[in-house]
């Protein structure tokens, strides 16, 4: 049963050592997700299970490792408690795993990723299987909002963006699966929402459960829309 979430955005600007000099430009959102990831671990998730896109489905339970070479940092994150098995964890996981490590996770993690245009129902049937794997089950959902809010955004500016983001904020500030269940692919796709997929498995993980949430982040730098939310 699902027991807990902390929604998150996975840019790889996250990580100071990746950010650089950039690196307090976010602080509060590194300080938002540390708030989140850390209300996650108290609560007594027998398994958290760290949910993002990649190119295609894939879990691991055996451990994972992911690297930030990519981005030119010799540094790299392993799912806490995971042996060594398991291919390379996609960039999102990678970030999420990372949050796990900095806040000292010491709970059994698997991760699950899914990609971005994967349809809705089977998102939602993905969640509910997860929310079954335990007693008590937490996940660390890592996914961004439209990357279109500005003219420098990797997206450029779409109108319809700022709408989208605000629905988003919305839903995952009140737990509202439903809402989050309808989110549109296509429109998602068209606005670079990759957290769609992810916050639909969160959706369908979370029906019926009663959960309460908390929106601790909601902005959009670099004209990308990036929550940070907590369930209990």
């Amino acid at each position: 049963m699902l027991v807990a979430a902390a929604v998150c955005p996975c840019p790889p600007l996250l990580v100071p050592a990746v950010a650089a000099g950039a690196a307090p430009e976010l602080e509060p959102l590194r300080a938002a997700c540390r708030e989140a990831v850390g209300e996650l671990l108290g609560s007594a998730a027998e398994l958290i299970v760290v949910v993002g896109t990649g190119p295609r489905a894939e879990v691991w339970t055996e451990g994972g490792v992911g690297s930030f070479q990519r981005y030119g940092v010799e540094l790299a994150a392993r799912l806490p408690l995971g042996g060594p098995g398991g291919t390379e964890l996609t960039p999102s996981l990678t970030v999420g795993a990372w949050l796990l490590e900095q806040a000292g996770a010491a709970v059994p993690t698997h991760a699950c990723a899914v990609p971005t245009d994967t349809g809705p129902q089977r998102l939602l049937g993905l969640g509910k299987g997860l929310a079954d794997l335990a007693d008590r089950v937490g996940l660390l959902v890592m996914g961004d909002g439209s990357a279109c809010r500005s003219v420098k955004a990797p997206g450029y500016l779409d109108e319809r963006a700022e709408g989208y983001d605000a629905a988003v904020s919305a839903a995952l500030g009140a737990a509202d699966t439903a809402a989050l269940a309808a989110l549109d692919p296509d429109l998602a796709g068209e606005l670079m929402a990759e957290g769609r997929a992810p916050w639909q498995v969160l959706a369908g993980a979370a029906e019926g459960t009663g959960l309460n949430a908390r929106l601790r982040y909601d902005a959009a730098p670099y004209g990308v829309g990036y929550f940070v939310a907590s369930w209990r």
